[in-house]
């Protein structure tokens, strides 16, 4: 089993901004939690894992692009809980390999690469029988590691909070980490859901996840997409310089697809009094972090 230390540290970050709008910023580092399975995959492969184990397979398959963080840990969850890891790769394959998929290979993934109009059906029974037939009795984990599973994990994050906070953001990708946030959402609370993604359709994705497993929308959640920088691994000098402020200030690397966007996307609302005084806001940073690799690979982007 893969072990992480027991509660993920919480603390506040002090800015001018915050210190004039009389606003509390607070990040709960859950990129600290494991040093190769980190922040939200964690929490998400932890009960994954422990099911695989408990049913007595040997293989864990699961799906990710070329840069995927899911791909990564669950490759390192894998190697650390003595299990065999495969992973489905969107798209053709590269030589050398990037910086993820050498890493997951290090760890002992077996890497089979399929078509983009092929992964687009890797939720269908169809697709899944078909990996069934050629891989055997596989665990399958779906493309971000969100199930049931994982959603239990991800809740267990409320034990580290220190506090009632008013606000609690999170950076959304495959949904798994929002809906565990939601499931034990307090009563006065709200969850500031800030996509990664481009398009409308986010929203209808986050009520799909809770419908399905069975959590209870109060409305106490908004999504908000206007900080996604051009979309999915889209990225803009503005959004890298606050990426290297940040870390200049604070002494924390975010990356940049997920919770710089989200950290970016606070700072703006606060700065625009989104918030009223004497808020208090939690934000989640998920980790991630090894994903900046990739976007120095591939669009040369020059981090500090």
């Amino acid at each position: 089993m893969i072990n992480a230390q027991q509660t993920a540290i919480v603390q506040e970050l002090f800015s001018p901004l915050c210190l004039e709008k009389k606003v509390r910023l607070f990040l709960q580092r859950d990129d600290l939690l494991h040093p190769e399975v980190s922040g939200n995959k964690f929490r998400k492969l932890k009960y994954n894992i422990k099911h695989a184990l408990e049913s007595r397979y040997d293989t864990i398959l699961t799906f990710g692009g070329a840069y995927s963080n899911h791909i990564a840990a669950t490759a390192a969850a894998a190697r650390l809980s003595n299990l065999k890891s495969i992973g489905i790769i969107r798209g053709e394959e590269h030589q050398p390999l990037n910086v993820t998929l050498q890493t997951a290979v290090n760890n002992g993934m077996e890497l089979h690469y399929i078509s983009r109009s092929d992964y687009k059906l890797k939720e269908q029974p169809i697709f899944l029988d078909r990996i069934k037939k050629q891989f055997g009795e596989v665990f399958i984990i779906p493309e971000g590691g969100t199930n049931e599973l994982a959603i239990k994990g991800i809740a267990e994050m409320k034990g580290d909070w220190q506090q009632d906070y008013d606000f609690i953001a999170v950076p959304f990708g495959s949904g798994g980490t929002s809906a565990g946030i939601y499931s034990v959402l307090g009563e006065k609370q709200k969850l500031l859901i800030f996509s990664a993604l481009k398009g409308d359709l986010v929203s209808e994705e986050f009520t799909s996840i809770l419908i399905q497993n069975t959590i209870v929308d109060s409305g106490s959640w908004m999504m908000i997409n206007q900080y996604h920088f051009g979309g999915y691994a889209k990225v803009k000098p503005e959004l890298v310089d606050f990426v290297n402020a940040f870390k200049n200030t604070h002494q924390i690397q975010l990356d940049l697809i997920y919770n710089g966007k989200m950290l970016f996307g606070l700072y703006d609302l606060i700065e625009k009094d989104y918030f009223p005084r004497e808020t208090s806001l939690l934000a989640v940073h998920t980790g991630g972090v090894q994903g900046n690799i990739g976007l120095i690979e591939r669009l040369g982007v020059e981090l500090d």
